[in-house]
């Protein structure tokens, strides 16, 4: 029994529709193992970060809180939205412009105890720079802690 042309080409579509369906899925996924989201320190706090996964924090550094461990690798400090505050711990070097009182975002996990740990910190470059999203949640911040001391 000979096949069809016909039946040739609804074969051949169907094969290049799954290679094409194939593609789409690997790219997708790549794209969502790559996918870091920003969350605030309210937000960490609340709970509403997935856990185990990869993340943003953002905020300003606490004036007085950056230690530094006997290894001169190692150091804590904490982020704040003026609202509420995670403590952070860093292994490697810190970006020049990483200061107490500055902005700053860290990419890392938050562990079971509530510490941030974290595998990048990235500091501002000037004193006009913040992040969007690391603005915006101050902001947002801000005008909440605000409602809470001064009610309507």
């Amino acid at each position: 029994m000979a096949i069809k042309a016909r039946h040739k080409r609804f074969v051949l579509i169907g094969i290049g529709l799954a290679l094409v369906g194939l593609a789409a899925m690997l790219i997708l996924n790549a794209f969502q193992s790559n996918m870091v989201f920003f969350y605030t320190p309210t937000q960490v706090e609340k709970g509403e970060v997935p856990k185990g996964t990869s993340f943003r924090i953002g905020g300003l550094v606490v004036p007085g809180s950056l230690k530094r461990g006997d290894d001169g690798l190692t150091v804590r400090f904490a982020i704040t939205d003026t609202s509420k505050t995670v403590p952070v711990i860093y292994k490697g070097v810190l970006p020049d412009l990483f200061k107490e009182g500055k902005g700053v975002v860290a990419q890392g996990k938050v562990g079971d105890n509530g510490v941030f740990t974290a595998s990048e910190v990235l500091a501002k470059h000037d004193e006009n720079y913040m992040p969007p999203e690391a603005a915006e949640a101050l902001k947002r911040a801000q005008a909440q802690s605000k409602t809470l001391i001064m009610p309507k």
